[in-house]
């Protein structure tokens, strides 16, 4: 079962413009942009104030939740932490709790909680708002309610593929959910990464201050696969497109005092003026660092990336 026809429809038209947006913005969505809703055959319907974390439209004749929102952090360096479980491949969501003692909020927070665990027994698909930076959100979608636990006061969902048909969850496998899931769990993680490094460098390349956003890339100093390579601002250094691929394959290297480096072969070669200019020209030219030292990347850090920079030479 998914509910009644009408909200069926309504939520096929929320899901696929959300996903719309997400294509559009690259991921990343301005909360004014999200605060326009989606257009329906009955007029445009709200995806939530963001304000309230979970969301169903008045127009739904059903009782199940359309929306679930994660706010932004309010610590950029904190742990990145959007209630993933790796055990389990899933996140968990937890109820509303009430804002104050009254007997007002208490009513808000069980129509809202009692709205989301409508959209678990009926299985239909919402979609879920995480909070990269402040007004800044990344859609997930579609997202299916997996769990639901009472006791812990929580519920757990996982991420299912676009489709063209609104469907219950136990129609996608297990393994297509799990891959999903994860990689949703890796663009929250990535997107958050490279907010907090853009903005700690002033949006611009650290070694030619390229300013154009697109074209910006937050590279790590530590890959984060490896033990030390943790997703702080300390651990990136916002580089253009060129100079992250540079920086990758060891042909650039930064020294701990922020010194940039150009492979010894680069240096003699003559080609065109991106050679010369975009690589050539910035050996021996110092980076730009963020104007917080706790932003600024780490020495020992960039003393083990430049050890392998030496290396490959």
């Amino acid at each position: 079962m998914v509910g009644d026809p009408l909200d069926v429809e309504l939520r096929r038209f929320a899901l696929d413009h959300v996903l719309e947006l997400s294509r559009r913005y690259d991921g990343l969505v301005h909360v004014d942009v999200l605060r326009e809703g989606f257009p329906t055959p009955i007029g445009r319907l709200s995806y939530g104030s963001f304000y309230a974390g979970i969301h169903r439209p008045k127009e739904f004749a059903g009782r199940a939740a359309l929306s679930l929102t994660t706010t932004p952090p309010t610590d950029e360096d904190a742990p990145y932490d959007d209630g993933y479980d790796e055990e389990t491949q899933t996140f968990t969501y937890h109820y509303r709790r009430p804002k104050s003692d009254t007997e007002r909020a208490r009513i808000a927070a069980a129509r809202d909680n009692g709205a989301m665990r409508a959209a678990f027994e009926i299985a239909v698909p919402l979609i879920y708002f995480n909070g990269i930076v402040p007004s800044q959100y990344t859609p997930i979608a579609p997202i299916y309610l997996t769990h639901d636990d009472p006791i812990k006061e929580r519920v757990e969902f996982q991420v299912a593929w676009p489709t063209a048909e609104i469907k219950p969850d136990f129609d996608f496998d297990e393994p297509a959910r799990r891959y999903a899931t994860r990689q949703a769990h890796y663009r929250l993680h990535q997107q958050r990464f490279r907010e907090n490094v853009l903005r700690a460098y002033s949006r611009q390349c650290a070694v030619c201050r390229l300013r154009e956003v697109p074209l910006l890339q937050a590279a790590h100093i530590i890959g984060d696969t490896e033990s030390r390579g943790t997703a702080t601002v300390a651990n990136g250094i916002a580089l253009c497109a060129i100079h992250h691929l540079a920086y990758d394959r060891n042909l650039l290297g930064i020294a701990p005092d922020g010194v940039v480096h150009i492979a010894t072969r680069l240096l003699h070669e003559i080609d065109g003026p991106m050679l010369k200019v975009g690589l050539q020209g910035f050996h021996g030219s110092p980076i730009q660092i963020p104007r917080r030292p706790r932003d600024r990347p780490d020495p020992e850090l960039l003393e083990i990336r430049f050890g392998r920079f030496r290396d490959a030479a």
